[in-house]
């Protein structure tokens, strides 16, 4: 086998490609760090921190989610059930007409919802032919179990956003569908 030689510099380029390469995973949390430990910290007109068992006990909402991303890759549909974020904002005085909800990750992934969508309005809904649709009545939750399992990392648990409607396969939008959240804060 013949050695390769690289031309000068092209070497330097190769380390920065592979670090680059290497450095694009370290910022997602490791399902170690997620799995039994989870907590929630949510702030609004108080803070508070719940774990798992917390969000259990808050009331169920089962719902269908199915989403899309922005290549047009399809996730669901799924059976899904959580709590809604109205009742988990409710723990630290509730979100207003005009507030945002901002939902985020360990990652550093952000997504802010309005008072309109948190009331499950002012969402784009797509049919199985991702023909847009009008939208029906939605929810938004924090899913922590799919299919009637508990969320597993790879697909964003302990514990994520998903947008749901009592009838299946209405498709929304997955760029809000928050993966491993870990904080929801109340903003004006």
């Amino acid at each position: 086998m013949k050695p390769i030689f690289l031309p000068e510099g092209a070497v330097l380029i190769l380390a920065v490609v592979v670090l680059s390469v290497v450095m694009s995973g370290c910022s997602n949390p490791s399902p170690e760090s997620l799995g039994e430990n989870w907590q929630l910290t949510i702030n609004g007109t108080t803070q508070k921190v719940i774990t798992m068992d917390d969000l259990r006990a808050l009331p169920v909402v089962n719902g269908h989610g199915y989403c899309v991303s922005t290549t047009g890759a399809r996730f669901g549909p799924y059976t899904c059930q959580g709590a809604d974020l109205r009742d988990i904002a409710a723990l630290v005085g509730g979100a207003h007409p005009g507030q945002q909800v901002w939902v985020s990750a360990p990652d550093g992934y952000l997504w802010v919802f309005d008072s309109d969508q948190l009331n499950g309005q002012g969402f784009i809904t797509f049919n199985e032919n991702l023909a847009e649709i009008p939208a029906p009545p939605l929810r938004i939750i924090l899913m922590y179990q799919q299919n009637g399992t508990p969320l597993s990392y790879d697909d964003g648990g302990p514990a994520r956003i998903a947008i749901v409607s009592e009838q299946p396969g209405v498709i929304t939008e997955g760029s809000a569908w928050v993966k491993w959240v870990d904080r929801i804060e109340i903003r004006d």
